[in-house]
């Protein structure tokens, strides 16, 4: 029996672990292959891939951003080989399953809920040593009627095998992102969340986790994202795995966490800024709201103040980059609302704040209760809101404006100076700055016709000019960032230069000639020639005014006021 499993990821780099798991519960009965592709790939191209394995048995893992591609693969694959077995699995089919089943007749199964006992049942039965009805949580048509069985009992993950030591992971595994679970369930109930519906948090085991990540870190990963939907619920738990992780890390490798920062104990993260090397940990938090109605409606507990203090921490231990989530829709977060919550989130400055806008997946409490809140949605994955009772279609429309411009200024971490001045000198908060220039954006179709890297910031002169808050100060800030981005001098610059090649020479000669620069040129090993070689020279605010600043590209760049009064050299 050829059993095939696979799936579209949304981007190459990504790894689908579920099918990993799948093969690695059944393996000691039956061999399974696995393949990958993506959802851009052709549909065509991935039936035709298919196809070269002769599967009797093809299951795909189905999420909101691959099912409607994966229902194209499987309408064409069934028209060529209806004698194959289709059956689906994953979080997006585990809910309103009589859904897909009665839409998608070229479906021959679904694989209820956590999936390993359930598949390895199923090709029991495929294989003739057990019957239909004998095999839990499948779900089917029978003569036009829907039947599902009862789900079984879970897993107990202490024994679960591994499913990260396929030998044929090893060539991928410093090219991807490898993820690892070390828990499954959530302890909360946050009803826009599919994790609220499993009751209780179950664990592997320690010992075999441990040794999973020594031999993903041998054999190359360099990315490895755990899944845990809260990775310091157990407070023991997590700082056992922290100090395991600080003390056997390879180089190069960087683990990344889904964290609840209100429940963070000060002394975790204060052995993490003491210990931790820099760049080897990062954070992922979900905030989602900070109006407290709101949360409640969600039955999302959370204590913005203890929120406050880990992420502050953390970002002044310098050591973690945190990534922090925001929820535009949720009930009762109007604009006015939601413009306050993202100014509180803001103010904490993460590295990357991801604003997202409320999708009402299938199987949650919201979606169930959406009538009550007024959503409107598209009923087709991923299910996005497109208004509500306090929230309009057009208000939605000028958040995605700020989304758009967060992206491209704050989450590319290249407009870290300039928009820290913008926001804190020229508009009342980051929010109208976001969305004045959102709009403007959008306003002159620059949506529609894509950008290099200088029109980033001539795009943004031209609206700081629209508003009238152009000024030396500004430029100074943007210059710093633009240059701070190159690898070399660069051949031309987005701004009105007014330093001259021969007066960049005599100003640098000048430069020689001060004692006090001579100084921190000899401190910093910078002699002649790599002065002349490697210096850009261009006016910027200073304290004192405007002045000639020396930036000089190396590794790391530094930059200095080029303090031009003559001194002897003694």
């Amino acid at each position: 029996m050829n059993i095939l499993l696979t799936t579209l990821n949304a981007k190459y780099i990504h790894t689908n672990l579920a099918i990993r798991h799948l093969k690695a519960y059944s393996e000691d009965e039956f061999s399974i292959q696995l393949k990958e592709f993506t959802i851009k790939d052709p549909t065509l191209a991935i039936v035709s891939e298919i196809h070269q394995y002769k599967p009797d048995v093809l299951g795909f893992s189905c999420y909101i951003w691959n099912i409607e591609e994966t229902l194209k693969v499987v309408a064409m694959y069934k028209l060529i080989s209806p004698q194959t077995t289709i059956i689906l699995g994953g979080p997006e089919v585990s809910y309103d399953t009589n859904h897909w089943l009665k839409n998608h007749p070229e479906v021959d199964y679904i694989v209820v809920g956590e999936g390993e006992e359930t598949f390895k049942q199923f090709l029991q039965y495929q294989s003739g040593t057990r019957e239909l009805e004998e095999v839990a949580g499948i779900a089917y048509m029978v003569d036009g009627r829907f039947k599902m069985h009862a789900l079984p009992a879970k897993l107990d993950l202490r024994t679960s095998p591994s499913p990260y030591r396929d030998p044929a992971d090893i060539a991928e595994l410093g090219k991807r992102v490898t993820y690892i679970e070390t828990s499954r369930g959530c302890p909360f109930s946050c009803q826009f969340c599919l994790s609220s519906i499993e009751v209780g948090v179950r664990y592997f085991a320690r010992e075999h986790v441990k040794e999973d990540i020594r031999y993903l870190m041998k054999n190359g990963a360099k990315v490895i994202k755990f899944v845990d939907r809260t990775f310091n619920i157990s407070r023991s738990y997590a700082m056992e795995m922290f100090e395991f992780l600080i003390t056997e890390h390879q180089p190069g490798v960087v683990f990344q966490f889904e964290i609840t920062a209100d429940i963070m104990r000060p002394e975790v993260i204060q052995y993490l800024n003491d210990h931790a090397p820099k760049g080897l940990f990062r954070f992922e938090i979900g905030v989602q709201s900070t109006n407290d109605h709101t949360n409640d409606l969600v039955k999302r507990r959370q204590n913005f103040e203890k929120l406050t203090r880990t992420v502050t921490m953390v970002r002044d231990g310098g050591k973690i980059d945190q990534h922090l989530d925001l929820i535009a829709g949720l009930p009762e977060e109007d604009y006015n609302s939601f413009r306050k919550t993202f100014n509180d989130v803001f103010a904490l400055r993460p590295e990357e704040l991801q604003l997202g806008f409320l999708k009402l997946l299938r199987g949650t409490g919201l979606r169930i209760d959406a009538e009550k809140y007024g959503y409107q949605y598209v009923d087709q994955a991923p299910y996005e809101i497109v208004g509500n009772s306090v929230l309009s279609f057009d208000e939605i429309i000028k958040i995605k404006q700020v989304e758009d411009i967060l992206e491209k200024y704050w989450n590319s971490q290249k407009f870290q100076r300039t928009i820290e001045y913008l926001v804190t000198h020229s508009f009342e908060s980051p929010f109208d700055f976001f969305q004045k220039f959102g709009g403007y954006w959008e306003g002159h179709n620059w949506s529609r016709i894509g950008h290099q890297f200088d029109d980033l910031f001539t795009r943004l002169q031209s609206f700081l000019l629209s508003e009238n808050l152009w000024d030396d100060a500004i430029l100074s800030e943007m210059k710093f960032d633009y240059l701070a981005h190159q690898k070399f001098i660069p051949r031309s610059v987005w701004w009105n230069e007014t330093i001259n090649q021969q007066q960049r020479s005599e100003l640098l000669h000048e430069v020689l000639r001060s004692r006090e620069n001579y100084d921190y040129l000899l401190t910093n090993q910078i002699f002649e020639r790599e002065l002349f070689k490697k210096a850009f020279v261009t006016e910027m605010m200073t304290n004192d005014g405007i002045a000639p600043i020396l930036y000089f590209f190396d590794t790391p760049h530094v930059h200095f006021e080029a303090r031009t009064e003559k001194k002897p050299v003694s």
